[in-house]
């Protein structure tokens, strides 16, 4: 007699229709009203959202927005300006653009981050993760943490160590090469602070190149070199083309912190004659020293505009590659 099953046992019995049974590791939480699943509610979201807002206002959107005001008045710290400042609109920006000094202050300050970020940096920080990447043990952490303390410790304390090599006088440098008297920070001012900010910035530069080359799958290098590829061609044909992405984002990055550096100030002044006078340094000293808060305002403005044409420059080249790998 065949066997009868009842509606109840049939009820409480899973379903055999595989649409209709749970998906693995689906969340049994229910999700609730506004597809909030923590049960905030907007209220007591929007309190944790609003302090950080806050921050950003204060110490972003706010001196931003002020910089952009003072550029476009006479605004100074003494005088009658100081008391009742003027609008003076695109004055300020079209007195530097054609101010020699300005120009100057621009082309130093290309010199600098193509020597020693573009360059430097990058080719540095490349050449000690690409030695050290086979490497394992004591000397691969010994490298990496030399690199990593020319890169955490406190401007003022590196820039002692600096002017203490460079001294003319008692220099160690000197010491080492045998030329007594060679004032290197007046006679190489420049090349003295590109080598300074290479020295101090390379540890970018290594750790993300370091992890770039990690991800190069070994396989491929082994049969290059199975191939008869030499070490050049390995790296020319099979690593940097993996690694593009990530050059081009190092790049951005320290072009970036490169061109908006200060820690030049500290080792030169802008000396000697100006030689290093890079753009930083050049809209400290006119602001503060000078006092013409308007006019360094408005060079502010036209360095962030720079910013953004070497921001989007790269960006293009970036989204560029993904096209070609899409």
């Amino acid at each position: 007699m065949p066997a009868t099953s009842s509606p109840e046992l049939d009820a409480g019995a899973p379903s055999k229709d595989p649409e209709e049974r749970p998906t693995a590791g689906a969340s049994s939480a229910p999700v609730r009203a506004g597809g909030d699943a923590a049960g905030l509610g907007r209220a007591r979201a929007a309190a944790f959202v609003v302090p950080s807002l806050l921050l950003i206002a204060a110490f972003l959107l706010f001196p931003a927005l002020w910089t952009i005001y003072l550029g476009l008045t006479d605004y100074r710290l003494t005088g009658l300006a100081a008391a009742d400042p003027q609008f003076v609109g695109l004055d300020n920006m079209t007195a530097a653009l054609g101010d020699d000094r300005f120009g100057n202050s621009l082309w130093l300050t290309v010199e600098f981050v193509l020597g020693s970020a573009v360059i430097g940096q990058s080719l540095l920080g490349f050449g000690i993760a690409w030695s050290m990447r086979e490497r394992r043990g004591a000397l691969r952490r010994l490298v990496e943490a030399l690199a990593l303390l020319a890169w955490v410790l406190p401007s003022s304390v590196v820039t002692f160590l600096w002017i203490a090599l460079l001294d003319r006088d008692g220099g160690s440098l000197n010491a080492l090469l045998h030329t007594p008297g060679t004032g290197w920070l007046l006679e190489y001012p420049m090349a003295s602070i590109i080598v300074f900010n290479i020295w101090r910035g390379a540890a970018f530069s290594m750790m993300l190149y370091a992890a770039a080359l990690g991800n190069v799958p070994p396989s491929h290098m082994e049969s290059a070199r199975l191939a008869g590829a030499s070490t050049w061609q390995q790296l020319r044909d099979v690593v940097l083309p993996r690694i593009k992405g990530h050059i081009l984002t190092n790049l951005l990055l320290i072009s970036l912190w490169t061109f908006n550096d200060f820690t030049a100030f500290l080792l030169t002044a802008g000396g000697p004659e100006d030689k290093t006078e890079i753009m930083p340094v050049f809209i400290y000293k006119l602001a503060l020293n000078s006092g013409e808060l308007g006019f360094g305002a408005a060079i502010s403005v036209l360095m962030l505009l720079f910013n953004l044409v070497i921001a989007l420059f790269y960006v293009r080249m970036l989204r560029q590659r993904k096209d070609e790998t899409a």
